[in-house]
């Protein structure tokens, strides 16, 4: 807007000698991309469709308010993966402190290579089985398609969404966040 470069954004901010700047922008790339053109530290609070790192840590201070020690917990995160930042940054922070994390969506809405260490699952009664600790519901995206994912968002409910025999299910062992 001000016709300003992101390059000489990082340059005038390191004229000033900021130790860290932190960025929040549409383009997906830009904080790791300014990283490298500063001797400050660069903090992603969000850029573009590729992360949500804030968020993500909100999501662990969260699970570990409700368990202090979640090394060795199991996070079952359901819902629009593919499209989801959120996903892809709570992925990472739950693994760096030792929680095992578990994608379920439909195939199309799950990638086809999960992060490592990341189990993918299409099916609700097999996740089950994978016996979560923790349930982590997502929205679908719809405004980030550009395509149809799934058939129907009835049916993406009554296969993959919450429902009263569901939650019964889930009662005393596991945990909705």
């Amino acid at each position: 807007v001000k016709g300003e470069s992101g390059r000489e954004t990082v340059e005038t901010l390191q004229a000033m000698r900021t130790d860290y700047i932190v960025v929040r922008h549409g383009r997906s790339g830009l904080p790791a991309m300014l990283a490298r053109q500063t001797k400050a530290s660069v903090i992603n609070a969000g850029d573009g469709s590729h992360a949500h790192p804030t968020q993500g840590l909100l999501d662990a201070f969260t699970l570990k308010e409700v368990m202090p020690d979640p090394v060795g917990k199991r996070v079952l995160i359901i819902g629009d993966i593919l499209h989801s930042r959120v996903a892809r940054s709570t992925d990472t922070v739950l693994r760096k402190i030792g929680v095992d994390v578990a994608d379920l969506g439909p195939g199309s809405l799950v990638p086809k290579a999960c992060p490592e260490g990341v189990q993918r699952f299409t099916d609700y009664n097999e996740a089950m089985k994978w016996k979560p600790d923790v349930v982590y519901l997502l929205r679908v995206q719809m405004e980030r398609q550009d395509a149809q994912y799934f058939p129907s968002l009835r049916e993406y409910h009554r296969v993959y969404g919450v429902t009263t025999e569901r939650l019964r299910q889930l009662d005393g062992e596991g945990t909705w966040l």
